[in-house]
């Protein structure tokens, strides 16, 4: 059970309200909603920081017409904002779920395995910048084909496989602006469960559900009594109203009406339930199995997707009045409108030019000056010789170290940090600018030392992207601090770290904690 802290809130909603603030900038939704437009799919996947490993030519050759026209649709429908805004995402940071390979769209192919469009995450220790990739996969032994411009090998991905936890072909309305407006629906903030949808009976590739069942398809109480716990809490993450319409669509998907399926409820717990009806007049219902199956049987069973599973965060958010209805991204707060407040009361914004200090028994002001952080009530010439005085090792003017203290680690740090993390640097940097200034040289401290990471690890990213570095640079660091060699690499002995393993990655191996998924917080 999650804990909670004093205000009752519960800490993965508070995790929510700051990837809602800060993963996605209005920025990006304005920029890539405008490119998107325009009909420019490839400048809109820009903007959103999500790079392109596809070329619509070389598929045409590999898979025909056909296929072409069908990807180039679903592209130019792409939001990728809204992608980014609804990608799974792990606690505490709430950062994008990394090493993930998404589906979003099959196509069936002649004579082969459908190919998937899919959007993948990097490695841990690549993700700065938060960036992800657009690419079609082909099926197993295509993990990493020749680029088709470039004529280099795409960078090895940990797990190139789509992962069926996390799959949005089922659930377009989540990257789709064309389907955005089954949001409300999908999610229960329409005041119905019933899942009659157009968006849910015309998939792509998947069999189309009867309108008389889908109208009909309500969930049972009296055979999800023993489910029933798992959303008695105000505020718990499963959406159990939704799973037996969710169940329908999953298993018309794979081929089946009836049958059985998995849930994921934790790292160690998932239950098997059966969608059952007397016939086809009949809702469907879904039920516990009775009997316990083999672990071989339950993993080769279908898996109910997390945004099924689960309730939507944005509508957790607004029920609960931490987000307002207008602050969520454009497309989302359409469909959520009226079922929050359309503001969210909170302290209103304090001054922040000019800052007040109190000097030699006087109140001074710091303020912007010629784009430099200035003691306004000195004049420059004092000012100069007190910046000799403390150079020769003197005291210090009481405005002087304020203005050092916010050079080295200003309020806003926790904001700058969020932002970094989230890989939206430009807008790190103009809040660095609006305190500062666009003339200040930083200095040493937290604030440099987090800029300074950033940068380190956008290098990483780099490395990762153009194939140079296929695996974590310290992963080959041996007992001692020696790289193995190959006839003694046995893989029995665990890596030590030593000088040439990075301090994040230090930070993380000492931490007694683990990451946990944000959804199951």
């Amino acid at each position: 059970m999650a804990h909670h802290l004093a205000n009752g809130i519960p800490p993965h909603l508070l995790m929510w309200q700051r990837v809602r603030t800060y993963a996605v900038p209005p920025s990006m939704i304005e920029t890539a909603t405008a490119r998107r437009a325009a009909g420019d799919w490839a400048g809109a996947c820009a903007a959103a920081r999500i790079d392109v490993d596809l070329d619509l030519r070389a598929v045409r050759d590999r898979h025909g017409t056909d296929l072409v026209t069908r990807l180039r649709a679903d592209l130019r429908r792409l939001a990728p904002d809204l992608l980014r805004w609804h990608m799974p995402r792990i606690a505490p940071d709430g950062r994008l779920r990394p090493g993930l390979t998404l589906s979003l769209a099959r196509y069936r192919s002649a004579g082969g395995p459908p190919l998937h469009l899919v959007v993948r995450t990097p490695p841990a220790w690549a993700d700065a910048g938060q960036r992800m990739s657009l690419a079609l996969w082909e099926g197993p032994g295509n993990d990493a084909p020749d680029h088709p411009r470039t004529h280099h090998r795409l960078p090895p991905h940990p797990h190139p496989h789509p992962d069926r936890r996390f799959r949005l072909d089922l659930h377009r309305h989540l990257w789709d602006a064309a389907w955005s407006g089954e949001l409300a629906r999908r999610c229960g903030a329409a005041g119905t469960t019933s899942m009659a949808s157009p968006a849910s009976s015309a998939l792509p590739e998947s069999p189309e559900v009867p309108a008389s069942a889908a109208s009909s398809a309500s969930p049972d109480r009296t055979e999800l009594s023993p489910l029933l716990h798992l959303s008695a809490a105000h505020d718990s993450p499963w959406a159990v109203a939704r799973w037996v319409a969710e169940a329908e669509l999953l298993l018309r998907a794979e081929g089946r009406a009836r049958g059985l399926l998995t849930v994921r409820l934790g790292a160690r717990s998932r239950t098997v339930l059966e969608l059952a009806a007397p016939d086809d007049s009949h809702a469907p219902t879904l039920r516990p199995l009775r009997e316990a199956l083999p672990p071989q049987q339950v993993a080769a069973l279908p898996v109910l997707p997390e945004a099924a599973a689960r309730t939507l965060p944005d509508l957790a958010l607004v029920r609960a009045g931490l987000v307002a209805v207008g602050r969520l991204h454009p497309l989302v707060a359409a469909s959520l409108a009226g079922t929050g407040p359309a503001t969210v009361p909170g302290p209103a914004p304090g001054p922040g030019d000019p800052h007040r200090v109190e000097c030699r028994g006087e109140v001074h002001r710091i303020a912007l000056r010629d784009g430099v952080l200035t003691a306004v009530d000195h004049e420059p010439a004092q000012l100069r010789r007190e910046d000799l005085l403390v150079a020769l090792g003197g005291p210090a003017l009481p405005c002087l170290r304020a203005i050092d203290a916010v050079h080295r680690s200003p309020e806003a740090l926790p904001a700058v940090r969020e932002r970094l993390g989230h890989g939206d640097v430009v807008g790190a940097l103009a809040v660095v600018e609006g305190l500062l200034g666009p003339g200040a040289v930083l200095r040493d401290g937290p604030l440099r030392d987090v800029l300074r990471s950033a940068a380190a690890r956008r290098v990483a990213h780099g490395l990762f992207r153009s194939g140079l570095v296929a695996v974590h640079p310290a992963a080959d660091v041996a007992v001692g601090g020696t790289v193995p060699d190959t006839d003694r690499a046995d893989g029995g002995h665990r890596p030590r770290p030593d000088h040439r393993m990075p301090v994040p990655m230090r930070h993380k191996r000492n931490s007694r904690t683990r990451p946990r998924t944000g959804l199951t917080c």
